[in-house]
């Protein structure tokens, strides 16, 4: 049986986490004495790393400054989890796509913007963790659309690019599998619309678990 690796973007792919995201963003913008963003402004930095996804909701903040603004957002996420507004729940269909997929002998990996600390939450409160081989993360490295995460996970799995699928939201996870040369496989459910992962290079875009399934054993 040839191999066949499937990395997963978490944030809108496996976990509903738009709520989540877009509460502590307006609550960290409040408690630095900036005017809080929209969703739509949001939306479109959900994959990046914090610092980068900062910049560029914030371009005219640097240094202190800048910094301030990714603390502000940390402790906002933390104080909304323990306010009981931070519940990050799995989109219906994810774990029995994945829990299949293992079953059927792919290796699993994870590249996300989340930190470590938070995906060990996530990890805690859905008991998905056993699920992957290989996980990466802000903490690692590059953050996307860098290729890093995904050179890491290919290499830490023995797998070829031509082996391995992304599965992401957004515009940045097809960018980092395109940049990656792999195939990058889109899902309209999280925070980027179809039209904007299809421009970033996107193989096939799905609406919900069934087809990308179908597309999944096809690529096997």
């Amino acid at each position: 049986m040839s191999l066949k690796l499937a990395i997963w973007d978490v944030d809108g792919t496996l976990i509903d986490s738009r709520q989540v995201i877009q509460n502590a963003m307006a609550r960290a913008f409040v408690d630095v004495g900036r005017p809080p963003p929209t969703y739509e402004q949001t939306r479109q930095i959900v994959g990046l790393s914090l610092h980068d996804a900062m910049a560029a909701m914030a371009p005219d903040l640097e240094g202190e400054g800048l910094n301030a603004l990714v603390e502000a957002y940390r402790a906002a996420f933390v104080a909304n989890r323990a306010d009981g507004r931070g519940h990050e729940p799995l989109y219906a269909g994810a774990h029995e796509t994945l829990t299949r997929l293992v079953e059927a002998g792919w290796l699993m990996a994870i590249a996300t913007g989340k930190s470590r600390r938070g995906l060990r939450v996530l990890f805690d409160l859905h008991g998905i963790e056993p699920l992957f081989d290989t996980i990466w993360c802000a903490d690692d490295g590059p953050g996307k659309p860098h290729p890093f995460m995904v050179q890491e996970a290919i290499r830490a799995l023995g797998v070829h690019p031509d082996q391995t699928v992304m599965i992401g939201d957004t515009a940045h996870d097809m960018t980092m599998a395109r940049r990656a040369g792999i195939a990058g496989y889109g899902v309209t459910w999280g925070f980027h619309t179809a039209d904007e992962i299809r421009g970033a290079g996107a193989d096939l875009v799905f609406e919900d678990f069934a087809a990308l399934n179908t597309a999944l054993d096809r690529f096997a």
